[in-house]
């Protein structure tokens, strides 16, 4: 029986087959799915911000440059191997109706540029994502099958 394993928002978790990694209330926020083809460890982390140079929390599941290689160590305590890793990402969407040229209001394409940036670093390969426009997302990752179901407000459901 599998069980539905929570990942707050600025948290970050780590689960086997055929346990189910889950956030909730996406919206500028990145989720970020690990995985590793041969063991099927996976791991998710809910990132808020793209750096942790803008601020220190004293949490490193906040920011895409201190979070993702933190999921990585975690998940190399549970089998996984690092040059196997790839990823899905889902989130980063603008969430106020105003635009600006003001980095500040851009957080959640800035969340997705981060992200990427951090993953192409470390070798890792995005093979899907759902990122950007302006609704919340939940997302749940199956480590059994590798599949990222991204459910959304008023537009529906899918697997990526």
């Amino acid at each position: 029986m599998a069980k539905i394993i929570k990942v707050g928002m600025a948290d970050l978790n780590v689960a086997k087959p055929p346990d189910v990694l889950q956030t909730c209330g996406l919206g500028s926020c990145v989720g970020i799915c690990l995985w590793d083809p041969l063991t099927k460890v996976g791991g998710m982390a809910h990132i808020m911000l793209p750096s942790s140079s803008l601020g220190k929390s004293g949490n490193d599941a906040k920011f895409a440059d201190t979070a993702i290689p933190w999921l990585i160590t975690e998940m190399k305590k549970n089998g996984a191997e690092s040059l196997r890793l790839i990823s899905k990402i889902a989130g980063g969407s603008q969430m106020f109706a105003f635009y600006s040229d003001n980095d500040i209001m851009r957080i959640g394409e800035r969340n997705v540029e981060a992200t990427k940036a951090v993953l192409s670093k470390l070798r890792i390969r995005i093979l899907a994502e759902d990122t950007g426009g302006n609704y919340g997302r939940t997302i749940e990752f199956h480590t059994e099958s590798n599949q990222l179901y991204v459910k959304t407000i008023n537009l529906g459901e899918k697997y990526i």
